[in-house]
């Protein structure tokens, strides 16, 4: 079984490691030629005035209390401050979200994202490197407001609880923190600006925390949100499958793969649920035709390995009783 944000992942040839984001800086757009309202400010976005060193858990706080969640800095303390690096990594922050049922969604590169997020009513986490010289300050604040005519940004910031600065200062220090920005989605949300990927990969980390409900509800938004994409159903018919719930992850692999015929992780999959369901020749078509769409690629290894394993379930029980009764999924040319 391929696990679907995994492989998507790897086909599109994103990073998996929940660091800063790395995505290429987009262009600088004149602040009043962004597609957001003119002036926001989220007035009431609560405020906790950091510690020394701790910037991480007081601007975490921020946006977890304005996700609904009853959480303070000296809870959140233990979770993300690490006292040997007098900080806090963005891979604490992101668990932390995770760990309260909600979903740390890392914006795309861009002030228009940034803003849209805003405009949404959400406060958004930023990481900015401030100072000059050899020892930069690295320091988290969070965007609570703006203003594209006066090109001003809001932010609650340390120990101020309004700080008021001019875009360009701001981008100044969020540019050298490669534009990294969080917001906090309760499950059920999409974001503003909402990138595919960016949510699948972000709805996943619940997944793999045992946030299943949460991430039931994450893939279920997506699949409103992307009605065509394939995978978002495939997270469902994966929860499904891991539930035990067979026919139901069925239903969705067949789901996903009519969106794309093509989509080698569908395919495999839904030979593996095929093949617990007792439909063995079902299986064997289904795998045969992931084989050749994997032909050498990245998920050559994983799709023989099924082959394999289908193979030996029909050496063993050459007649197929299929309980699933099904027009066959939409096929693709197995022409090489």
């Amino acid at each position: 079984m391929i696990h679907a944000c995994i492989s998507r992942a790897v086909l599109l040839g994103i990073a998996l490691a929940l660091t800063a984001c790395t995505a290429s800086r987009q262009p600088v757009t004149a602040v009043a030629e962004l597609d957001v309202p003119g002036v926001v400010e989220l007035s009431d976005t609560p405020f906790f005035a950091q510690q020394d060193y701790q910037c991480g858990p007081a601007a975490l706080a921020t946006v977890l209390s304005s996700a609904s969640v009853e959480v303070t800095p000296e809870d959140l303390a233990p979770m993300v401050y690490l006292p040997g690096r007098h900080g806090t990594l963005q891979a604490e922050l992101l668990a932390a979200v995770r760990r309260h049922s909600r979903i740390p969604y890392v914006l795309l590169p861009s002030l228009d994202a940034l803003f849209a997020e805003v405009a949404a009513g959400r406060p958004v986490l930023v990481l900015q490197k401030l100072g000059i010289g050899p020892f930069p300050a690295w320091h988290y604040a969070v965007v609570i407001g703006y203003d594209t005519t006066a090109e001003l940004v809001l932010l609650r910031s340390g120990t101020d609880a309004r700080l008021v600065m001019p875009v360009d200062h701001f981008l100044a220090g969020w540019n050298r923190a490669d534009r990294w920005a969080m917001a906090v989605l309760n499950p059920g949300e999409v974001p503003a600006k909402a990138d595919l990927n960016h949510y699948m990969k972000a709805a996943a980390g619940l997944e793999e925390v045992g946030q299943i409900n949460s991430a039931l509800l994450a893939y279920e938004a997506a699949v409103r949100h992307w009605p065509d994409a394939v995978l978002p159903r495939l997270g469902l018919a994966n929860l499904a499958y891991q539930q035990g719930q067979l026919a139901a992850a069925e239903l969705g692999y067949r789901d996903a793969i009519e969106r794309g015929p093509g989509d080698v992780v569908a395919r495999n999959n839904h030979a593996e649920v095929l093949l617990k369901l007792g439909c063995t020749r079902e299986a064997a078509d289904e795998i045969e035709v992931a084989r050749v769409l994997a032909d050498g690629g990245p998920f050559a290894g994983v799709v023989d390995s099924s082959a394999d394993r289908i193979a030996a379930v029909a050496l063993k029980d050459n007649v197929s009783v299929c309980p699933v009764v099904f027009e066959p999924a939409a096929r693709v040319s197995l022409s090489r």
